[in-house]
Parts: structure tokens; C-alpha cells; sequence
């Protein structure tokens, strides 16, 4: 009988099920500047917060996730850090929003983001190329 390899052992990274302290602290806590940098970007609690959980969703696993797939762990450890009442959810306002928080975060993390590549279509061209676009 075969098993399954888990979902933390996949070659395309997610959440795993059980996240400890010491790596939601690692991953998940936003820095000074990063903070300073989402403040500046974003119009409302809810875009500061999806802005931060975005920001380190990618960097912990390189893709962006959609936000209903993020775990409330992560979150609620955000929300805290940002001092936010608990009511604010991350979200979105429409697709337009999203799009332009993931290249705010491209363009800090210095992504490049080519559609092309990223769907095997060309050879190497230099760059980094950003797979995730959900959003």
C-alpha cells in the first residue's frame, strides 16, 4: 500500500497543519521596516493587515496564497503585532486592490514577475520569476 507524502513534504509549499511558536515568530513577524513600508501602502486596517499577512505569506513560501487559505494563527499573530482590534479581517476590496498589493510586495522582495516564465512557456531570462498570482 502507498501513502501519500504530506502536505508539508509536497513539492509545491503550503501551510502545514500545526504551526509552532518558534516559527510563527521566525516566519510570520513582520519587521519595523516592513511595517513602515505596509503603513505607507495600504488605506485601511484591512489592506494594512492582508498587505502584512501577504507580504509574509510569500516570503515564507514564494507564491501568494489566497487570504481564506492563510491560517488564523498567522493572522490573529499579525493582527496583533499591528496592534488591530480583532473585528479587522485581511481583505480585499476587489481583484484591482489585490493585483496591486502583490506588486507592491514583488517590487520590495525585487520579484520580477514574468507570466510567460512562470508558465514554462520561455527559457531563463535573468530574472526571478514569481509563480502565484491568487490573491
Amino acid at each position: 500500500m502507498r501513502r501519500m507524502a504530506s502536505v508539508e513534504r509536497t513539492a509545491y509549499p503550503r501551510f502545514k497543519r500545526t504551526i509552532s511558536f518558534r516559527e510563527l515568530h521566525e516566519a510570520f513577524t513582520p519587521g519595523t521596516a516592513e511595517v513602515a513600508w505596509a503603513r505607507g501602502k495600504a488605506r485601511s486596517p484591512e489592506h494594512l493587515l492582508a498587505l502584512v499577512v501577504m507580504l509574509k505569506s510569500y516570503q515564507k513560501l514564494g507564491y501568494f496564497p489566497d487570504l481564506g487559505e492563510v491560517p488564523e494563527l498567522v493572522v490573529g499573530h499579525v493582527r496583533g503585532l499591528l496592534e488591530q482590534d480583532e473585528s479587522v479581517s485581511p481583505r480585499h476590496d476587489s481583484v484591482r486592490t489585490a493585483a496591486r498589493q502583490r506588486d507592491f510586495i514583488r517590487e520590495r522582495l525585487g520579484v520580477v514577475y514574468d507570466i510567460e516564465k512562470a508558465r514554462g512557456r520561455r527559457g531563463d531570462s535573468g530574472g526571478r520569476a514569481d509563480p502565484g498570482q491568487s490573491g
